[in-house]
């Protein structure tokens, strides 16, 4: 566990979008994951956002975040 502000959200928007949101605002059912590529990476392996955003990922959007986190980060 660490504080919010050290972490990034992931959001399953209204519209079944699925990203990344570095203002923690966005509308949708959202988890939180630390900004490090390797935890983006466990719960891809782990079926952690699966499992919290109460929807399958595929390889290709898992593809899309983690090119996304290395912009942001």
């Amino acid at each position: 566990m660490k504080p919010k502000k050290e972490m990034i959200r992931v959001v399953l928007t209204p519209e079944g979008e699925i990203v990344l949101d570095s203002t923690g605002k966005k509308n949708g059912r959202g988890a939180y994951i630390c900004k490090n590529p390797e935890c983006l990476k466990a719960a891809h392996k782990n079926k952690g956002l699966n499992r919290s955003l109460k929807t399958n990922i595929s390889e290709e959007i898992f593809s899309v975040l983690e090119k996304e986190m290395d912009t942001l980060g």
